[in-house]
């Protein structure tokens, strides 16, 4: 793969989380927005849904850029076998958070990588399991109105204030929670022939 594939990379998301993330392994990288359709499909899972979404995206770019090399990623929350995207405003996160609080979510975060020119294609699940503290409905609005995460899986933006909703987090792929596991993208670019630490 090599020999063969390119290095230019494009991050199939406009999230700026996962572009901030994404800028700490050191790769030049541009950014295209997937414009994919997110509406589950009937009795589809939160983690295939999740995997289904970061594939489509990625192929979604892809399919105008085939010689370079395309992320995506999705992420969504499982609450009991219960698909929790995001929010979008302060009504929906409340009742995210309300339905949360005591209780143990798994944020299941998927990547893929795609390279039609080269028949590439990589896909993994980093899940993360998050319990929640017993909020009160006082401590979800001041957070709410504090830090306004509409755009967070969840309702938590945990490299934030969000942290402080939080009992526990188990990971084995520290930045997965934010949106981007970087470990196993690592992963996939080495194998997609992208040198990370000067190994080409």
């Amino acid at each position: 793969m090599r020999s063969t594939l390119p290095r230019h990379l494009i991050l199939g998301s406009t999230s700026v989380y996962r572009r901030q993330l994404l800028e700490r392994l050191g790769l030049p990288f541009t950014v295209q927005s997937p414009g994919v359709d997110e509406t589950p499909q009937p009795g589809e899972t939160p983690a295939a849904l999740a995997t289904r979404l970061a594939l489509a995206k990625a192929r979604a770019v892809a399919s105008q850029f085939p010689d370079c090399i395309v992320i995506g990623c999705d992420q969504v929350a499982d609450l009991h076998g219960m698909s929790l995207g995001k929010p979008g405003d302060y009504t929906r996160a409340t009742e995210q958070l309300r339905r949360m609080r005591g209780q143990t979510v798994i944020f299941h975060t998927a990547t893929a990588v795609v390279c039609h020119s080269a028949g590439f294609c990589s896909e993994g699940l980093a899940p993360v399991k998050v319990q929640y503290r017993d909020l009160s409905d006082a401590e979800i609005d001041f957070y709410l109105r504090k830090e306004a995460p509409y755009d967070c899986a969840g309702s938590a933006k945990s490299e934030g204030l969000g942290i402080a909703l939080l009992k526990s987090i188990e990971s084995d792929d520290p930045t997965a929670l934010i949106g981007l596991p970087l470990i196993r993208l690592s992963a996939m670019l080495r194998a997609a022939g992208l040198p990370l630490l000067g190994d080409a």
